[in-house]
Formats: C-alpha cells, structure tokens, sequence
C-alpha cells in the first residue's frame, strides 16, 4: 500500500514523473502507463482515487521540459478518456437492468435512475462535457448514463468535445505553465486552482438553474 502511495504522488510530481518516465518506463512503456491510468479512471469504475486533473497538469509540464511528446500524449490519453467512457457506459447499460430488477437495490434505488435521467434530458450533452471537469463526477457519469438508457450516439457525440477539452485544457496548462518558477514554487496550489477553476461554470449552471426552480415552486405556492 505504501508503494501505491508513493507511486500517486510520484504521478503528480513533475521531478518525479520525469524521472519514472526516463527509467522504469522509458519510451512507450510510459505513455502506456499513462494511458492505462487515464483509462481506468473511468472504464474500471475507481478513478475516484486517481489523480486525474492534477496528473494532465503534471503531464504537460513534464512535455514541456522535452519528455513526452505533447501532440502524442494529447492523442493517447484522450484516446484512454473516451475508451474508458465506452466501456462504463457500457457496463451501465448492460447491468443496469440486473441491479434495479427489484424496487430497492442494495446499491442503487430506482428513483435514482430516473432521476438521472430526467437530468440528462433536462440539460442535455453538456452534462457529458461538464462532468469531465469535476473529479469523482467524471468517473461515474458515463456509467450513470448507462444505466439511464441515454442513446449512446448522444453521448459518445458530446463525450468526444468533453474528452477533448478535459484532456488538451489540463496538458496545455501543464505545457505553458511548468517553466515559471512560481508555479513550480507553488506546484500544489496551482493543481488546486485549476481544479476550482475547471469546476466553476458547472457550479454557475447549477446555480443557475436552481433560480427558475425556485421561481417555479414560488409561483405553485
């Protein structure tokens, strides 16, 4: 367990990912990694515990110091992103009928999935893409859409902008930001900040969308 740990924290390190990368898995054996991280995030349902946000940032610092090609790490984990998405969503569609076949499931409750699935339909692909940016969110929203029956068509079409824009978001950061010393002085509170930053406009559409509700039960009172 220790040895996990430190291999988490090695991931989001840039001195350290460096140094993984030029040793234990040099050349393809690290994008390998990465992308089997990336993927596992969402396809194997336990990305909760995974670095995701702070692992791309940590990735495109250590392209920009000449270590991995961007265009090449780009390509591989949004390739891992959206391979993952699949296969959750997959696994969602395929047990979903098995887990609510009776009124209440020792994991789920069927309210659950309807709800869920009104909110997919309230707001539409764009919960797709917001989820990308919300840690924990991101690895059960495909699965959660899965399970709610949403056309897959929909959701790979709105799955590839969400992936997309995750993935080269957090590695350009990473890219562009990795050389200025303060950043590097304050590697951990810039991985913060980017991670509230990413999460901001979905807590403004909640928010948002919390004011017509309200309006509405106002009037119905």
């Amino acid at each position: 367990m220790h040895e996990f740990i430190d291999l988490l924290r090695s991931l989001t390190d840039p001195d350290k990912l460096r140094a993984l990368l030029t040793t234990v898995f040099s050349g393809w054996w690290g994008y390998a990694l990465l992308f089997s991280i990336v993927f596992a995030e969402t396809g194997l349902l336990v990305g909760f515990f995974l670095p995701g946000d702070s692992l791309l940032f940590t990735v495109g610092v250590v392209a920009g110091a000449g270590d991995l090609n961007i265009v090449l790490i780009d390509i591989a984990l949004i390739a891992a992103a959206l391979i993952g998405d699949a296969v959750a969503y997959q696994i969602g569609h395929r047990t979903g009928d098995a887990i609510f076949s009776r009124p209440d499931s020792r994991l789920f409750r069927r309210e659950h999935v309807t709800q869920t699935h009104e909110f997919y339909e309230k707001h539409g692909g764009k919960t797709i893409i917001y989820a990308k940016f919300v840690p924990i969110v991101r690895t059960f929203a495909p699965f959660i859409a899965g399970v709610a029956r949403m056309p897959y068509a929909r959701f790979a079409a709105f799955d590839v902008f969400g992936a997309t824009g995750w993935v080269i978001s957090m590695t350009i950061a990473g890219y562009f930001l990795g050389g200025v010393p303060l950043v590097r002085r304050h590697f951990e509170k810039v991985v913060i900040l980017i991670v509230l930053v990413s999460v901001l406009p979905v807590v403004l559409q909640i928010l948002r969308n919390r004011k017509p509700a309200r309006a509405a039960a106002t009037v119905a009172k």
